[in-house]
């Protein structure tokens, strides 16, 4: 078993390091902001008929942020006054998570459908979201990618709910997240307490906080090499972890389209992370899920996540001896005070997710003080990515989600 996590581990270092030597200049959207980069997102909701706004906020520590509104559709035309609903996506995805699945399967439209305003967020460091009003991404020595999750959940998050409560003139929406935008949420819940009143119910899908008893291999691998990996990207100056490329996409349509005799090698590759549910992955939708992910992300992002495996601890970032003396006044990082989480949350977890545990998801529930409750996918095979992606998603989960949302308004 030793040996198989050193060849996964082996594999990992070198696929980023082709994929990092492959980065291409990204194509721009026709607007009057040359700097606004190509979104599959807002392709994607276009053609399939729903309306959409894009806005952009910066947050406090500059990171201009790309955020799309869906505020109706032809059956369901734009009206003032209707419920928000802000929806984040998980680690190295994007906004596309929530409609590349189409209508009548993808929450965003499923929600739009039941009458809600839609928002859907992009974290910093993603295809949407590279932009600093001093650091650029793309530059060899930057401090643009100094940032894991924990700034997400305190930075990003607020800067986003903020704006969209207030170009819609509500004080509080529905919030729903997919594994990294579950993580990101208990950040801001429990170190800006004051964002609680403004949700009206948060919906965790694959919630992830607690992760010592998760089952990927890939993250087996990995955490043990954290100190190592985290050393070596920077000695090489490699901050962003599997960024977006034309590279990558032109791979995924290639050799994992339908006609492709290697669409089955690219199903498993999905399935060995999240873990492995054949019936609801549409496999003819592999090559737009591989033009959605990977979207980008930081190092820090992936170090930050192993810690969390190796301490068993939901805890910010452990900057080592030194730094956390400075930073935090300690030794050892802080744990997230997730009592302070009193915003009503619905854990939805599955026993087949192979990156939250359903022990770890009950650990994170035995520390929320207004928790909605604990909801089991049925199907026992569902895994991490069907959260967003599966078939059969609407029937076995968003129907649950929505009715809970309709019981808050």
């Amino acid at each position: 078993m030793a040996n198989h996590y050193h060849a996964v581990f082996v594999l990992t270092i070198a696929v980023i390091g082709m994929v990092g030597a492959a980065v291409v200049p990204r194509s721009l959207l026709p607007t009057g902001d040359t700097n606004v980069p190509m979104n599959l997102t807002a392709d994607i909701v276009l053609r399939d008929g729903y309306y959409l706004e894009q806005h952009q906020v910066t947050t406090a520590d500059g990171y201009i942020l790309t955020m799309f509104r869906i505020p109706g559709s032809p059956a369901n035309p734009v009206r003032q006054g209707k419920n928000v609903a802000f929806l984040m996506h998980g680690l190295l995805s994007s906004s596309a998570d929530y409609v590349i699945s189409g209508p009548g399967r993808a929450l965003a439209y499923l929600l739009v459908d039941a009458g809600y305003d839609v928002w859907l967020g992009n974290a910093r460091g993603n295809t949407n979201s590279r932009r600093h009003i001093f650091h650029d991404p793309d530059a060899r020595s930057t401090n643009f990618w100094d940032f894991s999750w924990h700034e997400i959940g305190y930075f990003d998050l607020p800067a986003m709910i903020d704006y969209t409560l207030a170009y819609t003139g509500h004080t509080s929406l529905h919030y729903a997240g997919h594994s990294q935008g579950t993580t990101s949420f208990f950040v801001m819940a429990s170190t800006r307490p004051d964002y609680n009143k403004k949700i009206r119910s948060m919906h965790a899908l694959a919630p992830v906080a607690f992760m010592s008893n998760l089952r990927s291999p890939f993250v087996r691998a990995f955490a043990p090499f954290v100190n190592q990996l985290e050393w070596i990207m920077s000695m090489l100056g490699v901050n962003e972890f599997l960024p977006s490329n034309e590279m990558m996409i032109l791979g995924g349509q290639r050799l994992c389209e339908d006609e492709s005799p290697f669409q089955e090698v690219c199903a498993n590759v999905l399935f060995l992370i999240g873990g492995f549910n054949s019936p609801q992955l549409n496999r003819t939708m592999i090559p737009a899920l591989l033009e959605n992910a990977p979207a980008g992300a930081s190092v820090n992002q992936l170090v930050h996540y192993a810690q969390g495996y190796n301490s068993g601890r939901f805890r910010q970032y452990d900057f080592g001896l030194t730094l956390n003396l400075i930073r935090y006044g300690s030794v050892r990082p802080p744990d997230y005070p997730l009592h302070r989480v009193t915003a009503p949350v619905a854990l939805h977890f599955s026993d087949n997710d192979w990156l939250a545990a359903v022990s770890d998801v009950r650990e994170l529930h035995s520390h929320l003080s207004n928790s909605i409750g604990l909801f089991r996918v049925s199907d026992p095979r569902w895994n991490h990515l069907d959260f967003v992606w599966g078939i059969d998603a609407n029937t076995f989960l968003y129907e649950r989600v929505i009715s809970f949302m309709d019981r808050f308004n």
